[in-house]
């Protein structure tokens, strides 16, 4: 009872340092709760929350144009007594507004749900091997982002490529293999795939593609999915403890990556005949990106820049909310300008992205221009943004402002 007593104080009162946060004065790592004298066996806890008010011209004709949205509102923790393994656990809800809450808060959008739940083992010093629900996604950075970090307001909606077709909220349940080989890190996964897919649609004869393999055809012929990325790191190191990666370190480190990665779902679509036979077709998506983030001086100024291209095949004129068989090119670019690093910080910074699609002639353009004060780093800040989406005859501009804190 002692023992549980004193576990219970030290869970509620230690609060100890260690380096996660990105360009903070205040934040020292947040709450570390040590379960020994040198910190090797701990718990580790994160919270944070996104607050939207958000004003949309394509809003219904009998709807508000502006409006709040709880955007995410999570609380991810992982702990180790041991340094050969590890097990996380990270919960939340999104998209929580007045058009989908639940009176009683019983309804599916009121609800936590699990994004994480991973154990993972140590093999030898630079490789791990993991399984559960888990986010060591493969395809390209931005398919692996923090939430925690971004630069721009959200992350590329298109990057996050399987989301709700292949997986539960850009997660996939199966094992991870993860490490690296001196500059180059690399994560591999083999996984199942969700079988209640986003995509419900029934093919339709000598028509496009369905992203309902594992429904329609069955797990057997079409129930795993394989993915990877590999980054080589030309400047400083970026930890690889966790799969989220960083969207800016507020010139906190000098580094250059170029990566690569890729998504396979073998027989993942499904298109119809003109007899209404159905046969599978593969889901490959390939991407390669760089990511620099850099000081520019002593002054506080820092760089933070983006590009990618994706290359998307979810079979035969695939075209389903965001997502088609096609091509992808996105990149963003933000500026810290210079002062003190222990005031108020801001960093102006746009996005552009164009997507075409096999299965029409129009792109779907994005462009954004934007701006964030930091008031303690990512763990403080305001983001104001507007976002304008071309996509044949939709041109809908959006003007954002988002509170976020995270400890």
């Amino acid at each position: 009872m002692k023992q549980l007593t004193l576990r219970l104080y030290i869970f509620l009162s230690i609060v100890s340092t260690s380096v996660f946060a990105q360009g903070s004065p205040d934040y020292n790592g947040g709450i570390k709760v040590k379960l020994d004298e040198e910190g090797k066996k701990y718990i580790r806890i994160i919270s944070w929350a996104q607050i939207w008010g958000q004003n949309n011209s394509d809003a219904a004709p009998t709807a508000a144009k502006t409006n709040f949205n709880l955007r995410r509102a999570r609380i991810l923790m992982f702990a180790q007594i041991n340094e050969k393994f590890l097990i996380l656990t990270h919960f939340g809800l999104n998209s929580l507004k007045g058009a989908n809450m639940s009176p009683l808060g019983k309804g599916e959008n009121s609800q936590l749900f699990f994004h994480d739940v991973w154990g993972q083992y140590q093999l030898g010093k630079n490789h791990t091997i993991g399984a559960g629900l888990h986010y060591f996604n493969g395809i390209s950075r931005l398919n692996n982002q923090s939430t925690l970090n971004m630069m721009t307001l959200d992350n590329n909606r298109q990057s996050w490529a399987t989301i709700g077709l292949s997986d539960q909220f850009a997660r996939h349940l199966g094992v991870f293999l993860k490490g690296k080989f001196g500059k180059l890190q690399y994560r591999l996964a083999v996984n199942d795939a969700v079988v209640n897919g986003l995509d419900a649609r029934t093919p339709v004869n000598s028509g496009e593609s369905i992203y309902g393999g594992s429904r329609l055809l069955g797990t057997k012929k079409a129930g795993k999915t394989f993915a990877g990325y590999f980054d080589y790191h030309f400047l400083e190191q970026e930890s690889n403890f966790l799969p989220y990666k960083v969207g800016s370190y507020l010139g906190g480190k000098k580094v250059f990556n170029i990566g690569a990665g890729f998504f396979a779902h073998p027989n993942g679509s499904v298109v119809a005949n003109s007899a209404g036979n159905l046969s599978g077709e593969n889901v490959s998506i390939f991407a390669v990106d760089a990511f620099y983030d850099t000081p520019l001086s002593d002054d506080g100024s820092a760089l933070t820049a983006y590009a990618v291209y994706q290359n998307n095949n979810y079979g035969k004129d695939y075209l389903f909310s965001a997502y088609g068989t096609g091509t992808m090119l996105y990149g963003h670019l933000g500026y810290v300008l210079a002062g003190d690093k222990n005031k108020t910080r801001y960093q102006p910074y746009i996005s552009y992205g164009s997507n075409s699609y096999d299965a029409t002639p129009n792109n779907r353009n994005l462009f954004g221009i934007g701006a964030n004060a930091y008031f303690s780093g990512h763990n403080s800040k305001l983001t104001l943004e507007y976002k304008n989406q071309k996509f044949g005859t939709i041109n809908q501009n959006t003007l954002t402002l988002q509170a976020m804190i995270y400890l």
